[in-house]
């Protein structure tokens, strides 16, 4: 199974006018057309300013990779995905997690 790079570039994260976005307790998803074809990233982020802690920025950044591992057939190869932890991703458990990036990941192509 492929699995998506990830974005390393700082300047790749700024969001875009036009970017579509979804808002959920855990996270805030957007995406946008990947620079180069086939070549589809995702990006994940955890601010201190969120969590405090580094256990759990890298805690809730294990958990969406996870999550984006089982929805991968979900996602489009065209798109990269961005993540933006929020406070209560470390509450959630893994079905609730996973069902959740689906409907980020569907919404997101609806709205492109």
């Amino acid at each position: 199974m492929f699995m998506r790079q990830t974005v390393k570039n700082h300047k790749d994260f700024m969001p875009g006018d036009s970017d579509p976005v979804f808002k959920c307790p855990l996270f805030i998803a957007r995406s946008c057309s990947t620079r180069f074809p086939g070549d589809a990233r995702y990006g994940l982020i955890a601010t201190k300013k969120t969590l405090k802690h580094a256990v759990d920025r890298n805690r809730a950044k294990r958990l969406l990779r996870v999550w984006i591992r089982e929805n991968e057939s979900h996602m489009s190869p065209d798109m990269d995905y961005f993540f933006i932890v929020r406070r209560d991703i470390l509450d959630a458990s893994k079905p609730e997690g996973v069902a959740m990036m689906k409907k980020a990941i569907k919404k997101l192509a609806i709205s492109d």
